[in-house]
């Protein structure tokens, strides 16, 4: 209930429980629906006008121009290389790589590695500690860490590209493309330490795997990767260096085209109600033309019996 009668402005107390004022006597519930009811249609309104434009933008940053819309491909297209193998360690024991499931390689995946490090942390730590922070299993696990890094970097231009709607010359999602680039070509030259120490660790224990005679190298998968995330990067840096149209611009072609669409539907009924009106008369011609006929039949007849008569 109103704190106060909408009409006379008397102030209400708890117990008035009735919808008629006790003043009054105007059924606040109803009083004044028509404007009320007004003004709820004017909120929905700028509401609704309000989506619009929110989606119009969302719809020009993704597929708004050709190079918008190849830019949300080369921006989707480095989780592929995320799927690679980045570097693999062999071993006439355990094996292990960069590769995230372990599709193009033998031996303990990136997930396997993942999952071992979670269950036995400390022990890493222990083995990375045994080595003076300076061997294949330190290097390998920060390659890991910056491959991941990365993986949450490009994640992240990704989405922005959704977020920053509102900003369609922002230079956010190619700072986060740099970033995750650095951090791949960084993973890349830790992983080639790890290789590298393999020249003086014959043995080593990879957390709790084992790995003998250990030999290896950075992998195709990186360098495709790599190729994708310059792509994005590009891809980013060359929209956010184009023109873009204002939030205004973009509404104005919105309500161009939806007038557009207007007048076509109008033209449409027009020319449906043609059509009707075309048929109608024709179909009063036709029966038109189907009585005059039956009439001259009659009149022959009639005629007829006459000359016999």
């Amino acid at each position: 209930m109103a704190s106060t009668c909408p009409n006379c402005g008397k102030k209400l107390k708890w117990y008035n429980v009735k919808a008629e004022c006790s003043e009054c006597g105007v059924s606040i519930p109803n009083f004044n629906w028509e404007g009320r009811l007004e003004e709820d249609a004017e909120i929905i309104e700028k509401k609704f006008r309000s989506f619009y434009r929110t989606m119009n933008m969302l719809a020009y940053s993704i597929w708004g121009t050709i190079l918008r819309r190849v830019r949300i491909i080369l921006s989707f297209l480095p989780a592929i290389g995320f799927l690679l193998p980045w570097g693999y360690l062999k071993s006439d024991a355990e094996s292990v790589g960069l590769d995230l499931v372990g599709l193009f390689i033998k031996g303990k995946s990136l997930i396997d590695i993942i999952g071992d490090f979670f269950s036995n942390s400390s022990l890493y730590f222990t083995n990375m500690a045994y080595e003076g922070n300076s061997g294949i299993l330190t290097y390998s696990m920060l390659s890991i860490l910056f491959m991941l890094l990365s993986l949450v970097f490009i994640v992240v231009a990704f989405f922005l590209i959704l977020f920053t709607t509102k900003h369609p010359k922002t230079k956010a999602m190619v700072v986060f493309d740099a970033l995750s680039i650095a951090c791949a070509i960084v993973s890349a030259i830790t992983f080639a330490f790890a290789v590298k120490s393999t020249a003086t660790q014959s043995a080593v224990n990879f957390g709790s795997f084992s790995l003998y005679n250990v030999s290896g190298s950075v992998l195709w998968g990186f360098f495709v990767a790599l190729a994708l995330l310059i792509g994005a990067f590009v891809a980013n840096l060359l929209v956010a260096k184009a023109p873009a149209k204002s939030n205004e611009t973009l509404e104005e072609e919105r309500l161009a085209r939806k007038a557009e669409k207007e007048e076509k539907e109008r033209l449409e009924d027009i020319k449906k109600e043609k059509a009707r009106e075309e048929a109608e008369k024709k179909a009063a011609e036709e029966q038109e033309r189907v009585v005059a006929e039956a009439k001259a039949k009659l009149e022959a007849k009639k005629n007829k019996k006459t000359k016999k008569d």
